[in-house]
């Protein structure tokens, strides 16, 4: 038996907030099951459709725009690697620009900062 899921579409920043939280929880509990999947389907959309409203995407390249978030989450590369699942090495290349942002890397951090994939793909 299948169950809905209860979201509607987001109107508040509280809201929206708790939407937030429940994706970052979803996406942060491992593997997750077919329902979560479609759980975190249906948050992101929602997500993305406020912020589409709400908020414009920064003037500023992938890493400055990165590097920003960094700051305001109070992360140093060594939490990013770890977020990312990498060495320090590689985060260290992509902050100064000697390598690019994978697509892979771009997807975690678009949904670890709840931001839209295109902020960091400029």
């Amino acid at each position: 038996m299948q169950t809905s899921l209860t979201y509607t579409v987001i109107h508040s920043s509280r809201q929206y907030k708790r939407y937030c939280h429940r994706l970052e929880a979803l996406v942060c509990s491992g593997k997750p099951t077919k329902k979560h999947r479609e759980e975190i389907e249906l948050l992101t959309l929602l997500i993305e459709h406020y912020d589409e409203q709400h908020r414009s995407l920064p003037k500023t390249d992938p890493v400055d725009f990165l590097k920003s978030l960094m700051k305001e989450h109070g992360l140093k590369a060594v939490d990013l690697a770890r977020i990312l699942d990498v060495g320090e090495n590689l985060v260290s290349e992509m902050l100064n620009r000697k390598k690019g942002l994978s697509k892979r890397s771009i997807g975690i951090l678009s949904r670890y900062f709840k931001v839209r994939q295109e902020a960091c793909n400029r």
